[in-house]
């Protein structure tokens, strides 16, 4: 039995991202009038999704780094400042982990920390991330750092007006997903679970 072919744009990454955007709007839509909340997703859905300019930052070695260069991943992304506090560690954690539980999967995903503030103590803050091996941290002079953070502005206020939030952006850059300080990991989980189950990019 011969297989359906499918129209070539059917199969493009712009026409996937389109597709998922659907997959998570349909959810929400439904919910306000017949479905349980259970359905919806956890996040809260950047529409449409927002594509992020590159700018040039620098590691935590001062080396330096296109935020382009997370592209062809998922990438869960949270913004704060070096002094991390119990909530800021926590994010991280729930981040390392959303990112080991995809499982055969987790090669897909990625996680950064951008550095909002210029006054970092870099060997104590390496001598912390020691349990965060893959953890990308990015930091950059103050207007580097606003010119970022400017383009993820929400509805709810700029990051500088909520620190600790956690956004996902997806493979191919557009910022997608935010979630708040007391997310639970458990929803994150299963956001992206379900995004890369239905997605064939990253």
């Amino acid at each position: 039995m011969s297989r359906i072919k499918l129209p070539n744009f059917m199969s493009s990454p712009k026409f996937q991202i389109i597709a998922l955007i659907i997959i998570f709007t349909i959810p929400v839509v439904a919910a306000r009038y017949f479905m349980p909340t259970r359905f919806v997703n956890m996040g809260e859905l950047v529409q449409p999704a927002r594509p992020i300019e590159n700018v040039v930052l620098q590691g935590l070695d001062k080396q330096a780094v296109e935020f382009s260069s997370l592209k062809s991943k998922w990438t869960l992304i949270y913004m704060g400042n070096s002094a991390c506090d119990e909530d800021c560690w926590q994010n991280l954690y729930k981040m390392r982990q959303v990112r080991l539980s995809q499982g055969k999967h987790m090669h897909r995903v990625q996680y950064a920390w951008l550095l909002l503030d210029q006054a970092v103590d870099i060997l104590a803050l390496k001598v912390r991330l020691q349990e965060h091996p893959k953890l990308q941290v990015l930091r950059g002079d103050a207007a580097t750092v606003k010119a970022l953070t400017r383009q993820f502005v929400i509805e709810q206020g700029a990051p500088e007006d909520g620190l600790n939030r956690i956004y996902m952006i997806d493979p191919l850059g557009n910022l997608m997903m935010s979630y708040p300080v007391d997310a639970d990991p458990t929803g994150m989980r299963k956001d992206l679970e379900r995004l890369l189950k239905v997605s064939q990019i990253g």
